[in-house]
């Protein structure tokens, strides 16, 4: 059994104020051109499909038409279930209708899980879609005690096992944070004030698990339990990051193997540092200044227009990171502003700005200023 397992689309996503459809759509070319070359037996999406529960119209559009060219183009059975991103209504509307097409959506969760069977030489695999939910709708749904979400998601599947053959091969497609994944700054926490994540034991008997969420691509608490990773770098932290779908091979007896297949993004993420002038002169010579870029500049004194001065070389300059060692050497140790003057807070501001202290001329100027206004609120408040 071959399948493709990705994860993590985010479809609608705005990155510093730039819509990525357009990224989105050039990379899902390269996904779909793959699923015709390599033929899988079986696609599998593992949630958070949009950005958003309710996403923007082009972000629909463009799944519709990446899942009709891979369920009635190429053929291929698609399993999609809903992340912590997704409206599961919204994602899992007309389900049954399209069932019939190979196109297999799980946005809900329900009482009775009932897996989508896909065969090849050696029989039935069985493929459980376990979507996101939190705990409180699994017990409702289920009615089952669910306490946090490592039991929520052990009842679910508890269940979607509980309809697979005795010996048959199943593979689990779930939403979720397995403990001891590596995360992203990209990624919404998936609870606010309980434990998010779950342990690698509550998938036990799975021969493979397809997972999202988490956006580096890694495996979690085993060889078969698998990140895919997102779609693309989705922060300035995922810029080392290689984005990739896995390619997953199951062999008869449901031995798991599995190939990362990169994607080549229409622009990288990338994070540069030096001085002013030297950039600007590296970005007039740089084939790929359109990438998007984060920039950290060494200079220690004020700037005029920095960004300005950037962005003719480097259009899509999105984020300036602020040397912050250079400014707490010039400012030394943090103290508690609440303690501090008037003239203590304003070299501290200048400093965090400029990257340097005042010097004795400028500090004599702020403090004659300073005590200006000091006076004058007195004439006022007299």
């Amino acid at each position: 059994m071959r399948f493709l397992h990705t994860a993590d689309w985010h479809l609608g996503r705005i990155f510093y104020n730039l819509h990525l459809t357009e990224d989105q759509a050039y990379v899902l070319e390269q996904f779909v051109q793959l699923a015709r070359d390599t033929r899988p037996d079986a696609i599998v999406i593992a949630g958070d499909v949009y950005d958003r529960a309710v996403p923007p119209p082009e972000a629909v559009s463009l799944l519709g038409e990446v899942l009709s060219r891979l369920a009635l183009d190429c053929k291929v059975p698609v399993i999609v279930i809903a992340g912590n991103h997704d409206s599961p209504e919204r994602l899992g509307f007309g389900g049954r209708v399209l069932a019939r097409q190979r196109l297999h959506v799980v946005g809900q969760v329900a009482a009775e899980i009932a897996p989508v069977v896909v065969s090849d030489a050696y029989g039935p695999v069985y493929f459980c879609p376990l979507p996101y939910a939190e705990p409180a709708v699994v017990r409702e749904r289920l009615g089952v005690e669910a306490a946090g979400h490592e039991a929520a998601l052990a009842a679910l599947a508890e269940r979607a096992a509980a309809k697979v053959p005795a010996g048959a091969r199943k593979v689990a497609v779930a939403h979720a944070f397995v403990a001891g994944g590596l995360a992203s700054e990209s990624e919404r926490p998936l609870s606010v004030g309980a434990v998010p994540t779950v342990g690698a034991a509550v998938f036990a008997g799975f021969d493979y698990v397809a997972l999202g969420h988490l956006h580096q691509p890694q495996q979690a608490g085993g060889d078969h339990i698998r990140y895919a990773g997102s779609l693309l770098k989705y922060s300035f932290a995922e810029a080392g990051q290689r984005k990739s779908v896995a390619l997953v091979e199951l062999d008869g007896a449901g031995k798991a193997t599995v190939e990362e297949v990169a994607l080549t993004p229409r622009r990288e993420v990338r994070c540069v540092e030096g001085f002013l002038e030297e950039l600007v002169a590296a970005g007039a010579r740089d084939a790929h200044a359109d990438d998007y870029i984060a920039v950290k500049l060494r200079d220690a004194g004020a700037l005029l227009d920095p960004m300005g001065k950037l962005r003719r070389v480097y259009p899509n300059v999105l984020q300036r990171i602020f040397d912050e060692t250079a400014a707490a050497t010039a400012t030394g140790p943090r103290r508690d502003h609440r303690r501090q003057s008037d003239a203590e807070l304003f070299a501290a501001f200048f400093a965090q700005v400029t990257g340097q202290g005042l010097n004795e001329a400028e500090a004599a100027a702020a403090a004659g200023l300073i005590e200006a206004f000091a006076r004058r609120e007195r004439e006022v408040g007299a």
